[in-house]
């Protein structure tokens, strides 16, 4: 999934900047339109009034090609043009390709901008602001994980090649038994925990999938730490471990999305269609609990807008709202939409 995404000049996410809209292989909420990024701004910016006196930081990761963090960085010029000047932007990116296509989208804003190629560049409890991603995490590699149910134990498929393509393959059952490669037995364990008790263990058909996801939660952790006041949010789509865990969901969630469709063969055309998987947000809020975070919340992503836009009186003004503006809004809290399809975390720590 890595290689298949980010591999430098073959990688989806690094051969062409159109990917995502109309013309490209799957929408999102930033190419709705604006409001997306205007509504982001106005809480974001109700967030970083409450903390006085230092310049702030929103780091956004899984920028694309910039396009949110041109929205929001617009917004914020006009809704809170003082408090803005103490508000830098980060943009967490590895590929050059990337920040190639970022600059080129935010070069009005050039000088409030700053590249970071990881979260190793910033030092722990070194950010006072927002660090948030928007469909960022389900992007981040995971691991398949398939229940042998004979031998009633879990195991990693592999890829292998038969046949001129790539395929799904089983390792061989070793005499010691045990065939899960030890971080990813503690990622199971981290993810799904007391919920693989032995009765549910029983009734899983042979070859039952599901994921793991321990870069992302890796990512949380770090993110957590570099956080010493402010907000850490994650937009994406995804569930709780106690929703993970469906009948209906023998293969898991990864999915591999073009020309807006999807399909269930990941390994097809590697390099030429997105992956992604859904986020367990159960691991992720354990994380950041864990590194001093309180949790605000889980909702979904039509209850955080509509009530960003209560907050900052918009619901008031909609009528007045221009007609596109109007059906941005709708589609992103539609339920039939993007409203309940997308999830927002959000967890914070208060300044010291």
């Amino acid at each position: 999934m890595a290689q298949a995404l980010y591999r430098p000049e073959l990688g989806y996410y690094e051969r062409a900047a159109g990917r995502i809209g109309r013309g490209g292989d799957f929408y999102t909420s930033v190419s709705v339109g604006s409001v997306f990024g205007e509504l982001l701004a106005r809480r974001f910016a109700a967030w970083l009034g409450q903390i006085p006196g230092e310049r702030l930081l929103i780091l956004e990761a899984g920028a694309h090609d910039g396009r949110l963090a041109a929205d929001i960085l617009s917004a914020l010029r006009k809704l809170a043009p003082d408090p803005a000047r103490r508000i830098g932007y980060g943009l967490l990116e590895p590929s050059p390709q990337r920040r190639e296509w970022q600059a080129q989208t935010l070069r009005e804003f050039a000088d409030r901008v700053t590249w970071y190629a990881s979260l190793n560049e910033l030092p722990p409890s070194s950010v006072a602001g927002v660090i948030f991603g928007n469909e960022f995490l389900d992007a981040l590699p995971v691991h398949r994980l398939g229940w042998d149910a004979p031998a009633r134990r879990w195991f990693e498929w592999r890829v292998g090649w038969a046949g001129q393509r790539f395929c799904w393959v089983r390792p061989p059952r070793s005499a010691t038994g045990d065939t899960l490669a030890a971080p990813l037995a503690e990622a199971l364990q981290t993810e799904f925990g007391d919920w693989l008790r032995p009765a549910l263990l029983a009734a899983l058909p042979d070859g039952y999938t599901l994921e793991v996801r321990p870069a992302a939660t890796a990512w949380w952790r770090q993110a957590a730490k570099v956080l010493r006041a402010g907000w850490l949010v994650a937009i994406d789509y995804g569930f709780t471990t106690a929703e993970a865990l469906r009948p209906e969901r023998t293969q898991g969630t990864a999915r591999a999305y073009a020309r807006h469709r999807y399909a269930d063969d990941l390994l097809a055309a590697p390099g030429e269609q997105d992956l992604t998987a859904h986020v367990n947000f159960t691991p992720l809020i354990a994380a950041g609990e864990a590194a001093g975070l309180t949790t605000e919340g889980l909702s979904s992503q039509a209850s955080f807008l509509v009530a960003t836009a209560e907050a900052a009186g918009e619901v008031e003004t909609f009528g007045r709202w221009k007609p596109a503006q109007r059906r941005q809004f709708q589609t992103l809290v539609h339920p039939a939409h993007l409203g309940e399809r997308f999830k927002v975390l959000v967890q914070s720590r208060s300044a010291r």
